[in-house]
């Protein structure tokens, strides 16, 4: 048991949290929903747990028993006995962070975690919550799990997150330099000096990557200089390696070029130039006609947000000719010999950066797209589909805190979820009705004969439908993923 057990309690609180993970992973529910759910399985038949003791202000009073130390000491015995029980292979793990939106109210002061930042989500209207996840290299199961106020910069939660990787993994690891043992595959976002400072004091093994932008010198290199790293296991893959001061000391770099996304990004881009200029061509026409008030400047202002993409700004020039309002023109034009440049030095290139020096490129290479696990994971997440995650509904004033560690899950698929709450009305948030970021399943349930039907009758018309029919909301099956993933294809611009 988990937390001091309340006298009116129908059951302890880690039965509690058990129950509602178990609810993840078979099918989500709110917790307002999760009491007739359970009544309609055989699950109280065998537990001797009634529907009436899941009631969801119980469920609340026993989550907010737990603490953050319960938490991280309920995630350290699992982990633990998930490495143990199943040999999972723990010499090189991914960390990667994200954050979710969530309905909290912004009156609400209890819910320190959510806050107001850079929604990866575009919500800006929204209070966001931050995840960072460590997963396994091969097959992306969690194995530690770091919440945090949505307004702090990623780069800050890095050494509390590598403080207590480390504290775990010389409780599981043998010998007498256990950390030199383990690498840590992270992106981009996460370098600074001293995040770069902690890795190499603790000896820990890292692979990562650098701006690409940030380093012309690499850029340029020649491809001649290039070689075919793998033709089986890194199709299209070429690759160099030299050595270059990174944050104060010499390391092993290497720069690859993908084919394949080298397509993807020159299609990328080419579908931002039709948006920007067919952007650029409604107010050149606006501004022939003659009907615009507005200065100079404010024109100005408004060509630089549309080609404020930095490979736009690039391959597109233009001009605004005219001073005065109605004499305002403008003209531009695409730069062909700036798009060659772009496409021979930038595109299709990565720079990874690694202390392993007896690595091969091909298992550098492997073990830094093993981060596409995490975001896979991620991605699970945020879709409502799956684990119904994001954007939260709470409607208590509490802290997510407890809410949020039971979301987390394997990357590797994740069971059939309906789309609505057949067992119960939908979670409803607390705030301004008609609040413009309202979350569709918050609509009040229609009686049945202004619902639309969604499919031929059942054999038992008297029986109600847990599932949509129409619908496989299963994600693909996704396995150990070592070399990386294989882009999906993109739209055709509009």
């Amino acid at each position: 048991m988990v937390g001091p057990r309340r006298a009116d309690a129908g059951a302890s609180v880690g039965t509690y949290l058990a129950l509602a993970a178990l609810n993840r992973l078979v099918d989500p529910r709110s917790k307002r929903s999760f009491a007739g759910w359970w009544a309609s399985t055989a699950a109280d038949r065998f537990t001797r747990i009634r529907p009436e003791i899941l009631d969801h202000r119980r469920a609340w009073d026993a989550t907010h028993t737990v603490t953050t130390e319960d938490l991280a000491q309920i995630e350290r015995r699992v982990s633990a006995a998930m490495v143990t029980q199943f040999g999972l292979d723990i010499s090189a793990v991914a960390l990667d962070r994200t954050n979710f939106a969530t309905f909290i109210d912004s009156t609400n002061p209890s819910a320190s975690l959510a806050q107001r930042g850079k929604a990866q989500q575009k919500r800006a209207d929204l209070r966001l919550v931050g995840l960072g996840l460590v997963v396994t290299r091969n097959g992306g199961i969690p194995l530690l799990s770091h919440t945090y106020p949505g307004n702090r910069p990623d780069v800050t939660q890095f050494p509390m997150m590598l403080t207590e990787l480390c504290s775990r993994y010389a409780a599981l690891a043998t010998g007498p330099d256990p950390l030199d043992q383990i690498t840590v595959v992270f992106d981009a976002g996460q370098n600074s000096q001293d995040n770069f400072t902690d890795l190499r004091t603790r000896k820990i093994g890292y692979v990562t990557s650098l701006p690409p932008s940030d380093h012309p010198d690499l850029l340029a290199l020649p491809g001649e200089d290039r070689t075919v790293v793998d033709p089986v296991r890194c199709p299209g893959l070429t690759a160099l390696e030299t050595r270059k001061t990174v944050y104060g000391k010499e390391t092993r770099v290497i720069l690859t070029h993908s084919q394949t996304l080298h397509v993807g990004q020159s299609r990328g881009l080419d579908q931002t130039l039709v948006k920007a200029v067919a952007r650029l061509s409604e107010l050149a026409d606006r501004l022939a006609r003659g009907k615009t008030r507005r200065a100079r400047s404010g024109v100005t202002t408004e060509i630089t947000s549309i080609c404020k993409d930095s490979w736009v700004k690039r391959v597109l020039v233009w001009d605004l000719a005219g001073e005065a309002p109605a004499d305002l023109r403008l003209t531009w034009r695409l730069d062909e010999a700036a798009r060659i440049d772009l496409e021979n030095q930038v595109f299709g290139k990565r720079v990874l950066v690694t202390n392993r020096e007896t690595w091969p490129i091909t298992d550098v290479v492997a073990a830094y797209r093993s981060q596409s696990d995490a975001e896979f994971g991620f991605r699970q997440l945020k879709d409502p589909h799956v684990v119904s995650f994001s954007p939260m509904n709470q409607d208590r004033p509490s802290d997510p805190g407890p809410h949020l560690h039971l979301r987390p899950g394997p990357a590797t698929g994740a069971p059939d979820a309906p789309t609505g709450h057949p067992g119960g009305p939908a979670p409803v948030r607390t705030g301004t009705v008609g609040h413009p970021g309202r979350y569709p399943g918050n609509r009040p349930v229609l009686p049945l004969h202004r619902r639309a039907p969604h499919g031929p009758p059942g054999p038992d018309p008297d029986r109600p439908r847990t599932g949509h029919p129409d619908r496989h909301l299963r994600p693909p099956t996704v396995g150990t993923q070592e070399l990386g993933h294989t882009p999906r294809p993109l739209r055709n611009p509009r």
